[in-house]
């Protein structure tokens, strides 16, 4: 069968709205949000403290339901899945990247990397296959029996980008992936985040740092709770 020309978006949100309450005031964090993500694209999504970065994050990463909208990811229905079923999608589909790492302390980075596929059922040997994997893809097979305190912090990252990577996702999801590093350190992630879209990866990324946004092929405001596109030139630091 001939693959298909036009493929749906990795993830595709219309109209998605979030809604807080103060007692019995109503605050709006996101207002009827469209977003489209193709196969293969990177993504940043930037904003100011306070703009709805986190709940619409949590939305993408099907940690939270939205009030009005819907969500496809991976070609599925969200709002249609249980919750049992979100999360078997979330952790097939999903990639998660975090500012503070989440990794195992004194846990080896090769059984940090692992630990997303014992939710599938694998056998071990195939989970520490798959780990070495992917840590090799991100530069640290010769780190594999250190735990992260033995590491540096670019170092950790990796490992948890390597995590991320392991179930081959659909979509890599990541949180101000550079947050927690220092400038070079977290050029040398970015770097990797390039090298990882060059591969065909489908990224989006939390930030609120336009350098890190200006890595990216595409960037998007969110402000106010609304998202806008910005402009396509970009500047890629030296």
């Amino acid at each position: 069968m001939a693959p298909d020309p036009n493929p749906p978006p990795v993830l595709r949100m219309r109209g998605i709205t979030r809604t807080y309450w103060r007692g019995r005031l109503p605050v709006p964090v996101l207002r009827d949000i469209d977003l489209d993500v193709q196969r293969g694209e990177w993504a940043a999504i930037i904003g100011p403290s306070g703009s709805g970065k986190s709940t619409l994050l949590n939305l993408l990463g099907l940690l939270d339901r939205p009030d009005a909208g819907s969500y496809e990811l991976a070609g599925r229905d969200t709002a249609k899945l249980t919750d049992n079923r979100r999360s078997e999608l979330r952790n097939a589909a999903i990639g998660f990247v975090f500012q503070r790492f989440n990794l195992l302390g004194r846990t080896s980075a090769l059984e940090n990397v692992a630990a997303p596929l014992l939710y599938r059922g694998m056998r071990r040997g195939e989970r520490m296959d798959r780990a070495r994997q992917a840590l090799d893809e991100v530069g640290l097979g010769d780190r594999a029996d250190h735990d992260p305190g033995e590491l540096s912090g670019g170092q950790v990252q990796r490992v948890a980008i390597a995590r991320a990577l392991v179930g081959g996702p659909a979509l890599l999801l990541a949180d101000e992936p550079t947050g927690n590093l220092d400038t070079g350190s977290g050029a040398e992630i970015l770097e990797l985040f390039a090298r990882l879209h060059e591969q065909g990866r489908t990224i989006v990324m939390i930030t609120h740092d336009p350098a890190v946004a200006a890595r990216a092929g595409r960037r998007l405001l969110l402000d106010e709770g609304r998202l806008t596109p910005l402009a396509t030139e970009r500047t890629v630091p030296a």
